[in-house]
């Protein structure tokens, strides 16, 4: 297959590198197209009042990469137009720390996912917990492979991308992949309010704890369970039938 390889963490991090040396070593044809800066946490954000500009750089011999100084979305949608070819599949990793939860609404590597899906180009984004070793991360990509094969002959509907996480435990260690919900649990991350140097207030965002347990059979509890997991996640939800049946009668008197 011919695969536009994108992250959040930018070029030159070690989990892009992974995934796309494992994938061209797997025989098919990859382009890496990343932020040329660490682009985590900018959710779905597209670049509109800047110029981007795209280098070209020398990462690896065996496939082409391109650093461009925008988000991970703005990735995807340029990566598009480095190939005359149509790229055949997405993936969008292997990010530093794992995106379950409440994460996908803010993680760059999801949203570089979910921007493929809306373009009708299946995609999956991966991740691991932090600490992983290149043993893990060779491990996921192998994983992350052969679930790309098995979702490229059964097409996913659109606005659908698959997000694939796993613990930083040695190979052997993990647990069986569970297909899960996605968690509602989210963190209580603060801003903490600091003094520069110069006397100046400034807000730095320091790591929270979990406001709730992790229901059980999700994303989240399987992780730290120190399973690999696998969700489908979906577009729009139309719920308004359901949780507003009445609020147009309201509204029209």
């Amino acid at each position: 297959m011919h695969i536009l390889v994108t992250n959040d963490d930018g070029i030159y991090a070690s989990g892009i590198l992974t995934l796309a040396r494992v994938a061209a070593q797997a025989g098919h044809s990859v382009v890496v197209a990343a932020p040329a800066t660490q682009q985590s946490a900018t959710g779905h954000r597209l670049t509109i009042n800047e110029s981007l500009m795209v280098h070209q750089r020398d990462i690896d011999p065996h496939f082409p990469a391109f650093a461009i100084n925008g988000t991970p979305v703005d990735c995807v949608r340029i990566g598009r137009k480095l190939t005359d070819k149509p790229f055949d599949f997405c993936l969008s990793g292997i990010n530093d720390g794992v995106n379950v939860g409440t994460d996908l609404f803010y993680s760059g590597t999801a949203a570089a996912a979910r921007e493929a899906a809306m373009l009708y180009l299946p995609s999956m984004a991966i991740s691991i917990e932090t600490k992983a070793t290149e043993e893990m991360r060779v491990k996921l990509a192998e994983q992350a492979l052969l679930i790309m094969d098995y979702i490229h002959k059964r097409p996913m509907p659109r606005l659908t991308f698959c997000n694939l996480n796993a613990p930083s435990l040695p190979p052997d260690q993990v647990k069986p992949v569970k297909i899960t919900p996605i968690s509602e649990s989210y963190w209580l991350d603060e801003y903490v309010e600091r003094i520069n140097p110069r006397g100046q207030r400034y807000y730095w965002l320091e790591d929270g704890v979990m406001k709730e347990q992790a229901e059980e059979g999700t994303d989240v509890a399987l992780i730290l369970q120190g399973h690999m997991t696998v969700s489908f996640v979906g577009g729009f939800v139309n719920n308004n039938s359901l949780y507003y049946p009445r609020l147009e009668e309201l509204l029209d008197h």
